[in-house]
């Protein structure tokens, strides 16, 4: 199946503007993570997650209110069914002084709707800077995988501009969280090891509509020139557009539908991949296959493949 038949955009011609629309990108991203930083989940700072289930539904705004009230702040989404909640806390005390903090601010204000404290999780200063550190190492690790399969499979300078469009896509997702946290109450976008796992599924996806494209390049690059390599770049993106924008297409909107249906619980994974999967799509064609084609032209070298030169 075919979108689009013998399209013949130039996309080379325009990577310049992509470049500056990237640099824009991250830029603010940076920007707003120097200055309003991150909002992390219990798993890297450290408090508690109270699970709390109510006879009869209940109103967020309420709840959330109630809780203000009782000096315990947090974040409070929808846990699963109207009735039940998700309470994220940085609450100092034992857990037995939160459950009974809130349970009689619930009980004293909410009337003639019992409420039940499913469950408490906590998590120590400690543990939750050990989450953090094991979250950087493993996307690392992901990284470091990823450029020598690359660097094996093609060449060093693919490898190269693979993990650097990675890195954009994942930079950019952590710039949005850094925009958008907090800043809606039904979608928080709190940095937690769920948003780890959508990185490291960010970084596959990527690398694997990537890779499509470097294959396609290195079908019709063997023996041309150097001087040949703007159309051969240009014809091999057109050619793998179909395919991409009907995966990226398909698995966007399963994404959006999770997004939409699944719950606050796991929103913010969605909104992390949803975003990944766009900006990777759009980095494998303005950005991973660009740079190798400049970084070919301005080195004046031409594609090594399996040891052989291409000339």
């Amino acid at each position: 199946m075919r979108i689009f038949q013998n399209t013949n955009f130039n996309f080379i011609r325009y990577r310049k503007i992509a470049y500056g629309f990237s640099l824009i990108l991250l830029l603010v991203g940076m920007a707003s993570l120097v200055i309003k930083g991150l909002n992390y989940g219990i798993d890297f700072r450290g408090g508690s997650e109270v699970v709390i289930r109510f006879e009869k539904n209940a109103d967020v705004g309420q709840v959330r209110s109630v809780l203000n009230a009782a000096g315990v702040s947090g974040t409070l989404k929808q846990y699963g069914l109207d009735r039940s909640f998700l309470f994220s806390t940085v609450f100092q005390g034992d857990t037995g002084q939160l459950k009974s903090l809130i349970s009689n601010a619930l009980n004293d204000r909410i009337k003639g709707n019992a409420h039940e404290i499913v469950r408490i999780d906590a998590v120590g200063p400690s543990i939750a800077s050990d989450l953090k550190w094991s979250a950087l190492k493993a996307l690392v690790a992901a990284l470091v995988a990823i450029l020598i399969y690359v660097g094996i499979r093609f060449e060093p300078k693919f490898a190269a501009a693979g993990v650097i469009a990675i890195l954009h896509d994942v930079l950019t997702v952590l710039g949005l969280f850094s925009i958008l946290g907090g800043l809606f109450a039904f979608m928080p976008l709190e940095m937690d090891q769920s948003i780890i796992a959508a990185f490291l599924t960010i970084a596959g996806y990527s690398i694997t509509d990537t890779v499509v494209v470097y294959d396609r390049i290195r079908e019709r690059i063997r023996g041309q020139k150097p001087s040949e390599y703007e159309r051969i770049f240009n014809e091999s993106m057109n050619q793998t557009m179909s395919r991409t924008i009907i995966t990226s297409g398909t698995t966007l909107l399963s994404v959006l539908v999770l997004f939409i249906f699944a719950g606050p619980a796991i929103r913010g994974f969605a909104f992390a991949v949803f975003a990944g999967i766009l900006i990777g799509t759009y980095s494998s064609i303005f950005v991973a296959a660009p740079l190798v084609y400049d970084w070919l032209r301005l080195t004046k070298s031409s594609v090594r493949l399996r040891g052989s030169k291409v000339s």
